[in-house]
């Protein structure tokens, strides 16, 4: 391979429109091109990239058992009215009219495909289970699309499902595929996490993320030395019992609080820690509304929040309506004397608290020493405000640290839901008809570049990890233009093809300085340099990783490169 050949337009700068070291990166190497918001084109190194992924993840699903098959992009609309999730997935969803005004989708999952499948060719018990998974590009239209190919509105995806006939069942293919995804990443060289996860949209009643931690990665993981292991929006915030405050019990009193609203105001008139405050958070639900309690120093978890009330639209309050609803205007709502129509939930958290600071439901004027179960009640306890660094492990008494990480895999245990939604079922050994349990397990093939570049980038470019760099070695002759030079590095090229390695070799006729430059940007873990040593015999090999620069007989050449890779 030739790079004067090659569709490799590698640029000197960043581009502005970048955020992140491997969006810049991915698009300064060359590897792939910016069509519109969200939609790239894989350049030749990127696609190689792309294929050493997609290769490896095949040899872990066949591994697993599963089977590969591939599956319609374009979707009928009414079989995510069949299952429910048209409202789910809202705008996120593309749609498009066929010539005869039929309504379709680009299919963002494939949950319902599938179970249309099984529906129609799963009959039996004897059939199952069955797991089934492809490789192929998935479409949201994502209101935001930003960080390159890590939140993109065309992506490329690997999906898989499974069918059962109970939950035992279930669990050893959830299993299998734990220890297919660990060994995906492992072998793409790359440090991650396992984290309890939010099922989200997909829906079902166990989740696990795989996280490729990432200083620039979108999400956070609070864990423990322990093991254990969370993502932000699953973990449910608990205080250490050395920090939790007993509070006074004294009779609750309204004092007058002029023109402070928020709990920063509250804090800084009443000279109190504002996680003393309790705020009070006024939902509609269905046709309901519900006052939600957290700590002032806390933020609701939405996704917790929307959880307890699936199925139903929520919102915020709007400002006449929580006068309406309290008698007092916007950011002096509380508990205590609340009509007796509005359920309130309260974080778990404050179930430690001796009395609180709250809203009086009248304007600049607050509440000292409320106390639940003496002065208001609480309908019930939940967790639902966010957790963060320093909260109680679950599993033991330490305190959670956070790290930033990059989804690259999710596993979801689905049970019946979708089965059900789609009356999918099979005859199980009485003779019955059964909703499949069924698994869903997605890989983030596109998404897995990127994470990859976030864990290994210097100021030069990428290092790419052996089992994934799109080329082996990178031949770097500093004068194309000289004969014996350059048959020098056709031999080298020669030999180390033998042995099943990808060459490229940097035959532009530019200076070597641009040239040292580039090959360190797209990041070839080896670089043979072909220049005035060959006058004494030996060429020099750059290690990527560590830029450790060693002097080698040429034909020694090749067998550092062998062991390099074999080790």
């Amino acid at each position: 391979m030739r790079w004067s050949e090659s569709c490799i337009p590698t640029l000197k700068e960043d581009p502005r429109e970048a955020e992140i070291p491997s969006h810049k990166l991915m698009l300064r190497a060359g590897l792939i091109k910016k069509l519109t918001a969200g939609v790239y084109t894989f350049l030749p190194l990127g696609f190689k990239v792309l294929k050493k992924i997609e290769n490896i993840i095949r040899e872990e699903m066949d591994s697993a058992g599963c089977q590969e098959v591939l599956m319609p992009v374009m979707h009928p609309i009414e079989i995510y009215e069949e299952s429910g999730r048209i409202k789910s997935f809202g705008p996120e969803l593309f749609k498009l009219h066929d010539s005869r005004n039929r309504l379709f989708a680009l299919g963002p999952t494939h949950e319902e495909v599938i179970t249309r499948i099984a529906r129609e060719d799963m009959q039996s018990y004897r059939d199952l289970p069955q797991s089934i998974y492809q490789i192929l590009i998935k479409f949201r239209d994502e209101i935001r699309p930003r960080y390159g190919v890590i939140r993109a509105r065309e992506f490329i995806m690997k999906d898989a499902y499974s069918f059962h006939a109970d939950d035992k069942s279930l669990d050893g293919t959830y299993r299998k595929m734990e220890s297919a995804y660990r060994n995906i990443i492992e072998r793409c060289g790359l440090e991650y996490r396992i984290v309890e996860a939010e099922s989200g949209y997909i829906g079902g009643n166990e989740s696990h993320e795989f996280m490729v931690l990432a200083e620039n990665g979108e999400d956070e993981i609070l864990s423990c030395g322990c093991g254990y292991s969370v993502n932000l929006e699953k973990a449910s915030a608990a205080l250490s019992a050395d920090v939790k405050g007993e509070g006074t019990l004294e009779a609750m009193e309204e004092v007058s609080t002029p023109g402070a609203s928020t709990v920063a105001e509250v804090s800084d008139f009443l000279e109190v820690k504002s996680s003393g405050i309790v705020k009070t958070l006024l939902y509609r639900a269905g046709d309901r509304d519900i006052a939600v309690l957290i700590p002032g120093d806390r933020e609701i978890n939405d996704i917790k929040l929307s959880a307890l009330f699936e199925g139903e639209d929520i919102r915020f309050l709007e400002p006449d309506e929580i006068e309406d609803a309290t008698g007092g205007p916007q950011g002096f709502s509380g508990p205590v004397g609340l009509n007796d129509q509005i359920e309130i939930i309260a974080d778990r958290l404050l179930e430690g608290f001796g009395s609180m600071i709250v809203g009086a439901n009248r304007a600049d004027t607050h509440i000292i020493n409320a106390v639940a179960g003496r002065d208001f009640e609480v309908d019930r306890y939940e967790y639902l405000a966010m957790a963060r660094e320093g909260d109680q492990c679950p599993n033991c008494d330490s305190r959670l640290s956070v790290n930033k990480g990059i989804e690259v895999g999710h596993i979801f245990k689905l049970g019946t839901k979708y089965s059900s939604a789609m009356d999918a079922t099979f005859l199980d050994s009485d003779g019955k008809g059964k909703h499949f349990i069924m698994g869903c397990y997605g890989f983030g093939v596109s998404r897995m570049i990127a994470a990859a570049i976030e864990q290994n980038y210097d100021r030069a470019g990428i290092i790419w990890p052996r089992e994934i760099t799109p080329l082996n070695v990178i031949i770097l002759p500093v004068n194309s233009k000289d004969r014996e030079l350059m048959d020098a590095a056709e031999k080298l090229e020669s030999e180390l093809l033998e042995m099943g390695m990808e060459i490229l070799i940097d035959d532009r006729d530019l200076s070597p300085g641009v040239k040292f430059k580039d090959s360190e940007l797209i990041g070839i873990p080896l670089r043979i340099t072909v220049g005035n040593k060959l006058r004494e015999g030996k060429v020099e090999i750059l290690y990527r990783e560590s830029m450790e620069v060693i002097e080698v007989p040429l034909e020694e050449a090749s067998a550092v490169v062998k062991k390099y890779y074999s080790d």
